[in-house]
């Protein structure tokens, strides 16, 4: 059974932004933190961290030993097995604990090609990816796999009849996003799904962005694999999930012992895949409620910024969007002087992937649905998150007002 933590004292473990004041060896610098960039990373929630607490100190065995305080651990992480596998309507043997969601897309692309390249020797996917994907095919195509990327409409989706057309006879895979971390478009998996079945060939999404976010059914939606990280929704960071249906073969990427029923070899993560367990099963729990006051604090920021600022783009689709997602353009701006501007006043926002940063490139994605380099290069990524408030929005809108040159 898991150790008690009722008398555990969370003040010890919380950073003092819990307490909105953010402190500099000891002097205060700043009132508060306005976080809009959830598609990056969460706070993990409190009642995730009080499940962990105690595998980091009074539960420490490791999960392989026979002994009591080993079997303890190995009974938690098949807890958070079966929390992770009902959250997607999957069973528990069919979920693979990793160390985050780039890993689970690595030990999903190679893995089934590795087990499939002597026949099979070709992938599809998308032009707008993340890239633990588009790096992972470009690793595949120097180990002589060929990679076909699909284009992208406006709103950043497929089209299925190119994906029909782009079938070969030795297609391996299909991977293709369920939502994408930019621009928050998603992708028609269910059909998707169907055209993988009808040509039996495997159908792989990154669903990092998704889960949590939205529902997702791996049996209703045609899904062969499905990636995730536990960072997206409010759990820990170091810790992911591949899901792979029953029966698929694929080849373990990394060796050593036989965790994971012998397909990702290291001593796990207990806390990290405690906290998953419990982060996803609390992501599940009011997920309505959850996405219809995104969308309504979405919706408030986008009719409020056209309204006060006229010179804008709004980037992805409108509809089939993730409900927290708002990527903008502001025409005429450089998004990397607009974040730091909003990082003087406490506001966190990013102009793209976190996984980016750093890089001054225009982005993959938005260059997919037809930016040029000026409306690429004023684009900023607002995500949304269960923190968030009305009054949080207009704090942000009057920020970007007051910075942007024009008003």
């Amino acid at each position: 059974m898991p150790f008690r933590n009722d008398k555990i004292n969370l003040e010890l473990f919380l950073n003092p932004i819990s307490n909105n004041i953010i402190y500099k060896q000891g002097e205060k610098i700043m009132n508060r933190i306005y976080y809009f960039d959830h598609a990056a990373t969460t706070a993990v929630d409190e009642e995730v961290l009080r499940e962990m607490i105690p595998y980091f100190s009074y539960s420490y065995g490791n999960p392989s030993s026979a002994y009591t305080i080993g079997r303890q651990n190995k009974m938690a992480i098949h807890i958070a097995r079966q929390k992770v596998a009902k959250a997607i309507n999957a069973k528990p043997k069919e979920i693979y604990f990793t160390g985050c969601g780039s890993e689970s897309d690595n030990l999903a692309l190679k893995g089934i090609t590795y087990a499939n390249s002597k026949n099979k020797k070709h992938i599809i996917t998308t032009k707008i990816e993340h890239h633990a994907i588009l790096n992972t095919c470009k690793t595949l195509e120097q180990e002589g796999i060929e990679v076909t990327y699909l284009n992208v409409d406006k709103d950043g989706k497929i089209n299925l009849q190119e994906l029909e057309n782009s079938i070969k006879d030795d297609t391996i895979l299909i991977s293709i996003m369920t939502a994408n971390n930019e621009i928050g478009t998603i992708q028609p998996i269910k059909e998707i799904g169907k055209i993988a079945r009808k040509h039996k060939i495997l159908f792989h999404t990154d669903a990092v962005q998704a889960i949590g976010n939205i529902k997702v059914n791996v049996e209703e939606m045609n899904i062969d694999l499905l990636s995730m990280s536990a960072h997206k929704f409010y759990g820990p960071k170091g810790v992911g999930a591949l899901y792979v249906k029953e029966g698929i073969d694929f080849k373990e990427i990394q060796d050593g012992g036989h965790q994971e029923n012998g397909k990702r070899a290291g001593t796990e993560n207990v806390a990290g895949i405690v906290g998953m367990g419990k982060a996803i099963e609390l992501a599940y729990e009011n997920i309505e409620e959850y996405n219809t006051k995104l969308i309504e604090l979405r919706e408030y920021c986008i009719e409020e910024l056209q309204r006060k600022i006229g010179k804008i783009r709004i980037n992805g689709a409108r509809k089939d969007r993730l409900p927290g997602n708002i990527n903008i353009s502001f025409l005429g701006e450089d998004s990397s002087e607009l974040l730091l501007k909003l990082d003087e006043k406490g506001i966190c926002t990013s102009a793209g992937s976190a996984c980016s940063t750093g890089d001054t490139t225009p982005s993959h994605v938005l260059m997919a649905i037809g930016l040029n380099n000026e409306e690429a290069e004023g684009a900023l990524r607002i995500t949304l998150g269960k923190e968030n408030t009305k009054q949080d929005i207009d704090y942000l809108i009057s920020n970007i007002v007051d910075i942007t040159t024009f008003k």
